[in-house]
């Protein structure tokens, strides 16, 4: 039976500009990256959704590994609801191709509502070819909503679909090549502390990702202070991925700096956080080059995928 949700909830999943993606890696972590919506949602069905270009295959290939997936609405910045609350859904997702004219018909009036027109003529049909034509839609059958009242994931969540796991995740064994900072954490967190939204991603005891709204504090030799003023972060240590962005409306002016690394836990609501790798990308304030930014790296990522083979596997 599918999972439905209030008209309150609708208005969210219909109204964010961008949400928080939430998927397993195959070493027990998650990823946690920015993803548009553009409203995509069918109540009935019981499925959100989200769309992607082909050339930004990892996540694809992650996904289709462990279709475990999660979203996050987080923010109401620059959408169009007034709600304050968290959404976070669960759910299994299954990559769709559209062809031209389903791909306008489903995608193309909803994305203009939040991005604007798409940019048309000579030059930009050949430079935005990857990145408008040939895209997925990821439809996630919904298992679970998790809804918190405020945005700081505040007091118990509402719960509809399956049942939030009984017990907490277990501790994670520490990495063969250690748990500690591979990266200067002191820099790490200075980046951190200029985005407004933090989150932070683990692995649920169902190995569903959870995600955690936190902020990011001082960086120092054992890695970065996170603090939650909400949910409660799980004890013990283990992977996680953690992702700070800011964004501008019709996603103009994209910040975003993405980690994953091992959390550390003594309390429910403080950890220490060492990051592993880096991630991050900044685009300017302004459209066209943003349009430029995102058609060259639709191209590339589209070259790479057909020449390792993943475009095919997706």
């Amino acid at each position: 039976m599918a999972v439905t949700w209030s008209d309150e909830i609708d208005d969210v999943l219909a109204s964010d500009l961008t949400v928080a993606l939430a998927y397993p890696t195959p070493a027990g972590g998650v990823v946690v990256a920015p993803v548009a919506p553009i409203g995509l949602r069918d109540r009935e069905a019981g499925t959100v959704s989200f769309t992607t270009s082909l050339g930004f295959g990892r996540k694809l290939e992650r996904i289709r590994r462990d279709p475990r997936v999660a979203l996050s609405y987080h923010t109401r910045e620059h959408g169009f609801s007034r709600s304050g609350c968290f959404v976070h859904v669960q759910g299994t997702a299954t990559p769709r191709r559209l062809d031209p004219e389903t791909l306008r018909r489903e995608v193309g009036g909803r994305s203009e509502r939040f991005m604007g027109p798409p940019r048309t003529g000579r030059f930009w049909d050949g430079w935005l070819r990857e990145y408008y034509q040939d895209r997925l839609v990821v439809d996630v059958a919904v298992t679970r909503v998790v809804v918190w009242r405020d945005l700081q994931c505040g007091g118990e969540p509402l719960v509809a679909g399956d049942p939030l796991p009984a017990a907490p995740p277990a501790a994670q064994a520490e990495p063969a090549k250690g748990a500690g900072p591979r990266l200067d954490s002191v820099r790490a967190a200075a980046r951190l502390r200029t985005l407004p939204h933090c989150l932070l991603g683990y692995l649920q005891a169902d190995g569903h990702p959870a995600v955690v709204p936190v902020t990011a504090g001082s960086g120092g030799a054992d890695g970065i202070r996170l603090t939650s003023r909400g949910a409660p972060l799980p004890l013990g240590g283990r992977r996680a991925g953690l992702m700070a962005h800011s964004f501008r409306a019709k996603l103009v002016g994209l910040e975003m700096r993405q980690h994953t690394g091992w959390l550390t836990a003594d309390r429910p609501d403080a950890a220490v956080y060492a990051p592993h790798t880096a991630r991050g990308f900044r685009a300017p304030p302004n459209k066209t080059l943003l349009l430029l930014a995102n058609g060259l790296m639709a191209k590339k990522g589209l070259r790479d995928a057909r020449r390792s083979g993943a475009a095919d596997r997706v």
